[in-house]
């Protein structure tokens, strides 16, 4: 009998839903807007019914679901089961996600980082199933990473390791919503692009926006999305300086820009990375794309099983 496992990916603007089996195929799925006019207790009830009628559509029964694993920005507590104070998710903070769940499913529930378990995603079945020692980064709402280190996962004491979208990239670029300045995602994530091209046009300007001025070659919008490669180069040297990974996979919307994108990184790091082997360092992109997330919430069950 096929068992499945459900992956839950709570994001700041997005929800990704999939039902995945054994061997990391995808039985369902669909994507909902993460509503922050609902509590959180609104939107766990609106993605359990999502999940019951992916069920109800594809006969799965409660029987044949080994468990259910759920992504999320962080910072979280995943031995407790809760987001403590996620900046993208304000209303979330010190929210019990898993006992909320836990309502609707009488099954096994895991939470850990939305990019922790994206790297798990990416061990399984995607760019880095040949890696003992790789990072998985994620460039959209925010940026963060996944560390998988020796071989395993490193979640850290509390489910918190790899928040590097808070590490300081350029202190003159104004004050980030965790209240430091110039965090890497306050300059180079996904959102960080549209404000500052809303800033510069003077008029409310979306990243796809951006992209498509970046590829008609407009001047102000070659200049922003080169200064942001730049930044994403500037984080990655420090990741690759502090934890000398085999390979380095990039995920999340602004990856999609492609090409450009990697041309710039590899780069950057082949000038500035500190040691021989770390600028050699390959640069790849996620092989799951948008679907990481939730293959990697639904692999925190599969792969413990």
């Amino acid at each position: 009998m096929v068992k499945f496992a459900v992956g839950i990916d709570i994001g700041g603007t997005k929800t990704a839903i999939g039902i995945v089996d054994e061997k990391g195929t995808i039985a369902a799925q669909q994507t909902i807007h993460t509503d922050l006019t609902k509590t959180p207790e609104q939107m766990v009830q609106i993605i359990a019914e999502v999940v019951k009628l992916l069920q109800q559509q594809n006969e799965i029964s409660d029987k044949d679901i080994l468990g259910i694993g759920i992504g999320g920005p962080g910072p979280l507590d995943t031995a407790s089961g809760k987001f403590t104070c996620p900046p993208n998710l304000p209303s979330w903070s010190n929210f019990k996600v898993v006992e909320q769940f836990a309502q609707f499913f009488k099954c096994p529930i895991q939470l850990q980082n939305d990019a922790t378990a994206a790297a798990l995603a990416e061990k399984w079945l995607g760019a880095a199933q040949e890696n003992r020692n790789f990072i998985y980064m994620t460039i959209s709402t925010g940026i963060g990473a996944g560390l998988f280190l020796n071989g395993a996962l490193f979640a850290g004491s509390y489910g918190n390791a790899g928040d590097v979208g808070h590490i300081v990239i350029d202190p003159a670029m104004g004050t980030c919503k965790c209240g430091q300045n110039g965090c890497f995602e306050w300059v180079a994530s996904g959102t960080a692009i549209a404000r500052l091209a809303t800033e510069r046009l003077g008029r409310e300007t979306s990243t796809k926006e951006v992209f498509a001025g970046y590829d008609r070659r407009d001047p102000q919008m070659v200049a922003l999305v080169e200064q942001v490669f730049e930044y994403i180069g500037m984080g990655v040297v420090s990741l690759i300086n502090t934890f000398d990974p085999e390979k380095f996979v990039i995920g999340g919307g602004v990856s999609q820009v492609g090409e450009p994108l990697f041309t710039a990184v590899r780069s950057y790091v082949k000038t500035y990375a500190l040691s021989p082997a770390g600028r050699e360092t390959q640069i790849v992109p996620a092989l799951l794309n948008q679907n990481a997330g939730f293959i990697g919430a639904a692999a925190l069950i599969v792969l413990n099983s």
